[in-house]
């Protein structure tokens, strides 16, 4: 790391990993917004899901203002976010056989419906087991996930398999085994992690792809607007009413 600030080098690496998904992904992308689109259409539920940080992707597209009302988190106990005590018990709960299947088991996912699994290294058990018993119920899958790590790791999984093998769409954000993106002489370990810039904005541009698609076929994108614009309220309220039966954060 030589010219520039850390901000600025920061910055430079995740403008060059976005540019990358932007150019490389595309026609993943495309298929992923299609895939939903499909779904919606079809009269299914989307279900988004990550572990840990991943989670923070999956969440960003759940009941946002401009995004999808359709989009519902599936959450697993211990494992969305950090808030679990200590935190490195989620990342055990990552590598549990048997706790994505049960999840799923309890569920209201069924088949026609899709589900968006986001883990960056796609090795553990748990996002692994997600896809394939998605799958054996007929449930579409999206895969968000660094292809790398299939290539420079071992999966945790039983099977020796990583996310992006059970997937019907892959999406591969580009980021380098480590999630990390800077070095320094002072410092003994790479940092800046560039991760959750690069991944929300792919579920970003998928749930773009999506509404633009339903729109092209005729059908109204049940969209949420913002709850502090006037109307917002009775806007969401609507599509609440219409889409009810899809929307699972409510009740």
């Amino acid at each position: 790391m030589s010219d520039g600030t850390p901000a600025d080098l920061f910055f430079d690496a995740a403008i060059g990993l976005l540019q990358r998904v932007r150019e490389e992904e595309a026609g993943a992308i495309a298929a992923a917004g299609t895939l939903l689109a499909d779904t919606v259409a079809a009269g299914g539920r989307l279900f988004a899901f990550g572990a840990g940080h991943s989670s923070l992707a999956a969440q960003d597209v759940v009941y946002r203002a401009g995004g999808l009302a359709l989009m519902n988190l599936l959450a697993v106990p211990g494992v969305v976010g950090v808030d679990v005590t200590p935190a490195t018990l989620g990342s055990a709960l990552e590598r549990v056989d048997g706790l994505a299947s049960a999840v799923l088991d309890t569920s209201p996912l069924r088949s026609g419906d899709a589900l968006v699994i986001i883990s960056l290294s796609g090795r553990n058990a748990l996002p692994v087991e997600m896809a394939l018993s998605a799958r054996a119920l007929g449930v579409k899958v999206i895969g968000v996930t660094s292809v790398a790590y299939a290539a420079q790791t071992t999966s945790r999984h039983s099977s020796g398999s990583f996310l992006k093998d059970h997937c019907d769409v892959v999406l591969d954000s580009k980021i380098a085994v480590g999630d990390a993106e800077l070095t320094l002489d002072t410092i003994p370990a790479p940092f800046a992690p560039a991760s959750t810039v690069v991944t929300a904005a792919l579920m970003q541009a998928v749930m773009a792809t999506t509404a633009a698609a339903l729109a092209d076929r005729g059908i109204e994108p049940p969209l949420l607007r913002s709850g502090n614009v006037d109307g917002g309220h009775e806007w969401n309220g609507r599509v609440m009413r219409e889409y009810g039966d899809r929307i699972f954060y409510r009740h």
